[in-house]
């Protein structure tokens, strides 16, 4: 039987075992890399550092993020996404609780750098293994729903981290966070995870046949992968780079000072502003489901990306403006704010998946994502450094809603290839 004579797949045991358990090894990696947005106050205390520190100790993590993007993407291709992973995932939890047991500013930058190091292939690894599960008609929402575990991650982080430092210390928000790839993250991926549908005896047989088929359809028109330097060449990897450059800049500028924008709105504890700050992330929860789901249908996906970003950069602008005066309405744009600036996530990484052969796909992806992550080193530090400088948070809004609406508009210059066949083409128009 043809798989294009099946209109559905077979089987979704894929989206039920592998798409959990990848989410909830990053949530905890995520929460482990932003949780210092709540340590803020105390490491600036018990340092007596500046705000421009602070934010170099949240963004720092991006640098070391650099070392294993590409090795993490090649090793997952051609070794196990799976052993690899693994492998990161202790170390990411030994550097994590280092950071507990920092004595000096100089020691926590070490252990967030390293940390960095740590978790910094385990993205283009995740990519890849996802890529051998799901074909291109369903990768967008595949990865648009493991990377709600962003979302997830932040909505429960911001209240656990909020509570933990209002009823303990910094220390201790590191210690108890610092434990749970050991508790949780490594048992999970170790049961639970293959490698490919040869691998998994829960995957059956019809299931393991359609997504064979289905990404061997796929690859029909692939162009015959060149050398490793081939990724380096490519005008739409560097726009790539380039957009994801500045959206985190923007984002994970956002992210590491939303917690002291928020207790300087509301003037209230760090529990209460935990429990704020899960809103925005209940919001970029559905906005990523919906804006993948959407991005499948019509595989437009640059401008899926471009609108998402879009909203996000005018609704931060307006919440900072009118943030004293209407606090609920200002949280309400927050919440458009953080979901428009994760919402582009699905269709960007479907959109990545498309810019090269295969062999060469785990690559490019690590690029990307470890040249286009030192924009999260660059916005926390930034917006440290405004806030500084003017005492107060708006230039750094408008620095964030800037570098996202760019990010958004240079989307809109990448084009990615169109491997959907002819048949298929009712499902949707062409990708752009």
């Amino acid at each position: 039987m043809s798989i294009t004579a099946s209109a559905a797949p077979i089987g979704k045991s894929r989206w039920f075992r592998l798409i959990p358990i990848a989410m909830i090894v990053y949530i905890i990696s995520f929460m482990d890399r932003t949780n210092i947005a709540y340590a803020f106050a105390g490491i600036g205390h018990d340092f007596h550092i500046t705000k421009a520190d602070e934010g170099t100790a949240g963004g720092i993590f991006f640098v070391g993020y650099v070392l294993l993007q590409i090795p993490g993407g090649w090793l997952a291709e051609h070794w196990s996404a799976k052993k690899f992973v693994a492998v990161m995932i202790v170390f990411w939890g030994l550097m994590a609780l280092a950071c507990g047991f920092a004595e000096n500013f100089t020691q926590l930058v070490i252990a967030r750098f390293f940390l960095g190091v740590a978790e910094g292939g385990i993205w283009p690894a995740t990519l890849v293994l996802l890529s051998h599960w799901f074909p291109v008609q369903e990768r967008a929402r595949a990865y648009g729903f493991w990377i709600a575990n962003l979302a997830i991650s932040s909505i429960i982080t911001q209240p656990l981290s909020g509570f933990i430092v209002a009823g303990s210390d910094w220390r201790t928000l590191f210690f108890v966070e610092g434990a749970l790839p050991f508790i949780i993250a490594l048992p999970l991926w170790l049961l639970f995870i293959k490698d490919r549908p040869e691998d998994a005896s829960w995957c059956l047989q019809p299931e393991r046949d359609y997504i064979n088929r289905s990404i061997a359809q796929d690859r029909i028109n692939e162009p015959a992968p060149g050398p490793f330097s081939t990724i380096f060449k490519s005008a739409t990897v560097w726009r790539l780079v380039a957009v994801y450059f500045l959206v985190q800049v923007g984002f994970y500028g956002l992210n590491m000072w939303m917690p002291t924008l928020l207790k300087n709105l509301t003037h209230d504890g760090f529990g209460a502003v935990g429990l704020i700050a899960a809103l925005p992330y209940i919001a970029a929860a559905i906005m990523l489901w919906t804006n993948g789901w959407l991005a499948d249908r019509n595989r437009r996906y640059s401008w899926h990306v471009c609108l998402s970003l879009t909203i996000s950069a005018i609704s931060l602008i307006l919440s900072v403006m009118i943030g004293e005066t209407m606090i609920i309405l200002s949280i309400v744009f927050l919440c458009l704010a953080v979901g428009g600036a994760m919402a582009y996530d699905g269709p960007f990484w479907a959109a990545a998946s498309r810019t090269l052969p295969v062999a060469l796909v785990g690559g490019a992806m690590g690029l990307i994502n470890a040249l286009g992550n030192l924009g999260g080193y660059l916005g926390p530090f930034l917006g440290g450094y405004l806030q500084d400088v003017t005492g107060n948070f708006y230039a750094t809004a408008i620095l964030f809603a800037v570098s996202l609406f760019a990010a958004g508009v240079l989307m809109l210059t990448v084009v990615v290839r169109d491997v959907i066949p002819a048949m298929r083409m009712p499902l949707g128009r062409p990708a752009e």
